[in-house]
């Protein structure tokens, strides 16, 4: 290639060559040419990420976490924003697919795995509820309280000690918007404080989950690797996910997959078994869209280290002997951080 891989930023001043009226505001990046030794100033694009919901949502909190200075993109579900990324309408998509509260949200896994959109980066964010109402109105006043299904069931302790009715709506910044919109004097809505802030709602009282400690684990999708906000994503180490699916309902498949791990002192930070309920559809990456394939137990495996590595190639290759279908979901930064809302 033509540039290495000195790219800085830059402060536009009077005093240098890049100081012109179209980069007045923004972040530039001096990028050096190493075949011919010149200079350019560049712009970086400002990424696009889809999310479900509304402006609000705990989702754009994860997306503006990830990249700070990303247009957001308001989706009606989950689908729909995966599909923006594949169609090319986002750069980026995010996915809510566990919390410490309710485990993982399986569907939004099986809506992953219908994707060949690779993970390539994580966000945890801290998730504070908040009983929201329209200006001036007390919680004698309510009759019932709207939110998202999960944020009603976070929240069951509290809402049964007001002796509210519930009614679940498509997201938590939705019911807030849903609330100002129609003027509803009789109804609450669980949400963020910022949702609040943002739709001009008062708090009626903070902290109304059943636990203190609440964290939501976002993945985020791309076609593109380079779209990664995080210039130093890899700071922390690396983490890969991939899934194992299989037909025998064995329990010779889980022992295989931990064996080819242990025996490299390679360790895990995730593993879920589904060998219940309805199949799950699986895209085959190796031969293009359209390749769905149905298979009743899945192993989904979080573990330290790159598919680059000589040893994660190694034990794929080793659990591949077994009759199982394996799917590397996507290797990104092993980000311990837990984001609150700012």
């Amino acid at each position: 290639m033509a540039y290495a891989s000195l790219v800085k930023p830059i402060s536009p001043s009077p005093s240098n060559i890049f100081s012109k009226k179209h980069f007045q505001g923004k972040r530039v990046f001096l990028v050096f040419n190493s075949v011919n030794g010149s200079t350019h100033a560049t712009v970086p694009k400002t990424l696009r990420v889809a999310y479900q919901g509304v402006p609000g949502a705990y989702s754009e909190f994860a997306a503006k976490t990830a990249s700070p200075e990303c247009t957001p993109i308001p989706c009606r579900a989950i689908g729909d924003a995966i599909k923006a990324v594949e169609v090319g309408q986002a750069d980026l998509a995010v996915v809510p697919v566990e919390s410490t509260m309710e485990g993982t949200a399986l569907r939004n896994y099986d809506l992953l795995l219908q994707s060949d959109l690779p993970i390539v980066q994580e966000i945890n964010l801290f998730v504070h509820y908040c009983l929201l109402a329209m200006p001036g109105v007390s919680k004698g006043e309510l009759k019932r309280v709207i939110s998202h299904p999960m944020a009603l069931a976070h929240c069951g302790r509290a809402l049964a000690q007001l002796g509210l009715d519930h009614e679940p709506v498509e997201d938590t910044a939705g019911a807030v918007e849903l609330l100002r919109s129609n003027h509803m004097l009789d109804t609450a809505a669980i949400a963020s404080s910022r949702a609040g802030l943002i739709y001009g709602l008062d708090v009626l009282a903070h902290g109304v989950q059943d636990e203190s400690w609440n964290v939501t684990r976002f993945l985020i999708l791309s076609k593109n690797k380079l779209n990664v906000p995080n210039r130093d994503r890899f700071q922390f180490g690396v983490k890969t996910s991939m899934v194992v699916a299989h037909h025998t309902g064995s329990l010779s498949v889980l022992l295989k997959v931990l064996s080819s791990f242990s025996s490299r002192k390679m360790s895990l930070t995730k593993l879920e078994v589904k060998n219940s309920g309805p199949s799950v559809s699986i895209l085959d990456v190796e031969k293009g869209r359209g390749s769905l394939k149905e298979f009743p137990c899945v192993l989904y495996v979080d573990f330290e280290g790159s598919i680059d590595d000589m040893e994660v190639k190694d034990a794929i290759s080793e659990i591949s002997e077994f009759p199982v279908f394996v799917r590397i979901l996507g290797s990104y930064s092993a980000d311990p951080n837990i984001y609150g809302l700012h």
